[in-house]
């Protein structure tokens, strides 16, 4: 296990009718605030690995980038906590439209969607991709089996990111939106086309994450877990297709079915 990511402490456990000295894998969590040319942008808290993918990804997500080349320096100070970022254009931290806002670990602010900025970076998605059945349920073992530091602490949200055949790069962190942010960034580092790739993600499909996938760009997205009501209906609207509860042998398509096909 990475040892960025988890710590051992001594915990009293109660097993068996008794209680007991016990040592547990625990996830660590860092908060890591990301300045601007400068100025201060915005604080995340995370999981401290990949800590270059998550930011590249976040200021992608966020519109402040486009490319890895719009960044002309990048430098994380891992004791400290802070990441120092110089972009080619000057951008105005202030604007409604960015998110100057504390992300937390657990779920988004609320009415977080309605920021001008996720309407103006959220893609509607145009692919024809499509994917067999049997490859969903499979592409979620393969992420789940890869999860070592969810199986060890339970403390983390994996996501991958996928063609129909297999995993491309996955990653965990305790925020979800981090762990999405940082697949983001794996692909604008590496420069890798992402809206015919398929996303596979833990934990449920929550508003935020659906836009997170939108800016992202990809056009399905497979989850174990369940959407939300707000969730199917932005997936409608960006023309994105949801599958959730993959479990065993079954699932569910909430939006866009066409890309699922039964048979191979």
């Amino acid at each position: 296990m990475d040892q960025n990511m988890s710590q051992k402490r001594p915990i009293l456990k109660y097993v068996d009718g008794r209680l007991k000295d016990f040592e547990d894998d625990i996830v660590i969590e860092f908060a890591l605030t990301i300045f601007i040319n400068g100025e201060e942008f915005a604080t995340m808290v995370c999981t401290p690995t990949h800590l270059e993918e998550l930011v590249v990804g976040f200021l992608g997500s966020e519109g402040a980038i486009f490319f890895k080349d719009d960044i002309t320096d990048l430098g994380i100070d891992e004791n400290g906590g802070f990441a120092y970022v110089k972009l080619k254009s000057k951008i105005d931290t202030s604007q409604k439209q960015f998110s100057k806002r504390f992300i937390g670990s657990c779920c988004g602010k609320s009415r977080q969607f309605y920021l001008q900025n996720d309407v103006r970076t959220a893609k509607t998605s145009m692919i024809k991709t499509t994917i067999h059945a049997s490859q969903c349920i499979l592409l979620m073992t393969m992420m789940q089996e890869n999860s070592h530091v969810f199986k060890n602490t339970g403390g983390v949200h994996n996501a991958a990111l996928c063609t129909p055949n297999k995993i491309i790069v996955d990653r965990a962190d305790i925020g979800r939106h981090n762990a999405l942010d940082k697949l983001y960034g794996y692909s604008l580092i590496n420069k890798i086309a992402v809206r015919d790739k398929i996303l596979v993600f833990s934990g449920r499909i929550s508003s935020e994450v659906l836009l997170k996938a939108a800016k992202i760009g990809v056009g399905i997205v497979l989850s174990k877990s369940a959407p939300t009501d707000l969730a199917i209906k932005l997936a409608e609207d960006l023309n994105i297709t949801t599958v959730g509860f993959i479990r065993g042998k079954s699932f569910n398509v909430y939006s866009h079915p066409q890309r699922i096909i039964d048979q191979p």
